[in-house]
């Protein structure tokens, strides 16, 4: 990952970032487990010389800790407020997917006058609860050994990755599932979105206190205040999505006074990167943040 050093002081000195490009700032927030890692992988679509991708961990994931008296989702916002003080950036526009969402609406809630636009990709929008898991799943994403086996799989086994991610995360089966797996593994960045997002998805190790504070936090979550977001949202949500449900999507596009929805038909988890018309709905999401 190409990226300028970052000297940041105070609170947020303790935040993993990076930056990449120049242009428009756009504050890249991952899911749950995620970190840096990710936040690069889902920055991609971004054109560098159009747009400067602040990427970081998230408390609790790879190396940013997370301090247990000051955990909570609008913590985590005002965290990220210093993070934008640290690197001298006034505004900023927000790509968020998954587990980013909440901390991405509190940072518009609480800091209105920092966020220009955000972009929620499959983002959790209230109460949520991670979906009961089979053995097998488990030791995929919850273990130490799990992690090792998706890196080299994801080397050796693309197919039976793709194939893996893709129905763990929607109702995609039989016919549409095999006709998505091929048009991912067909098109080189579908296909390498999921192959490197799968080395990060891996709630083990270094981001076991992040994923259990999410899980945590977004439990109990019982308002967002998404009716005080000020900010223009451009909500994005594949209809077959099984990890966040599509009711997240359209309860922040019917409480967000500003708020586009788009909803993808047949789309994943991975909507916004991985579906057939991603490179269009990309280019979508570009035009919003550059507002």
């Amino acid at each position: 990952m190409t990226s300028e050093p970052c000297v940041i002081t105070g609170d947020a000195a303790r935040v993993e970032t990076a930056v990449r490009g120049t242009g428009s700032p756009v504050l890249v927030l991952h899911g749950s487990p995620g970190g840096i890692d990710a936040a690069e992988v889902m920055s991609r679509f971004l054109p560098e010389d159009r747009f400067r991708s602040v990427l970081l961990s998230r408390p609790g994931y790879l190396g940013t800790p997370i301090d247990p008296e000051h955990a909570s989702i609008d913590d985590e916002a005002d965290l990220l407020a210093s993070v934008l003080d640290g690197l001298g950036i006034d505004r900023v526009g927000v790509l968020a997917w998954s587990g980013g969402g909440p901390a991405a609406f509190r940072l518009a809630v609480r800091h209105p006058d920092r966020v220009t636009a955000i972009v929620a990709a499959s983002a959790v929008s209230g109460r949520w609860v991670p979906s009961r898991t089979g053995p097998g799943e488990y030791l995929v994403a919850h273990t130490a050994l799990g992690a090792s086996l998706s890196g080299w799989a994801a080397r050796h086994l693309p197919r039976a990755v793709v194939g893996g991610a893709v129905s763990g995360v929607s109702r995609l089966r039989g016919r549409r599932l095999k006709d998505h797996v091929e048009g991912v593994l067909d098109d080189a960045d579908r296909r390498a979105f999921l192959l490197d997002m799968a080395a990060t998805g891996n709630s083990s190790g270094a981001h076991r206190a992040g994923w259990e504070n999410d899980v945590r936090t977004f439990a109990a979550i019982g308002s967002l205040q998404l009716d005080r977001v000020t900010a223009p949202v451009l909500v994005l949500h594949g209809d077959a999505d099984t990890e966040v449900d599509v009711s997240h999507s359209t309860r922040a596009a019917s409480e967000v006074p500003d708020a586009e929805l788009v909803l993808l038909p047949g789309g994943t988890h991975f909507a916004l990167w991985d579906h057939v018309d991603a490179a269009a709905v990309q280019a979508r999401a570009v035009e919003h943040l550059a507002r």
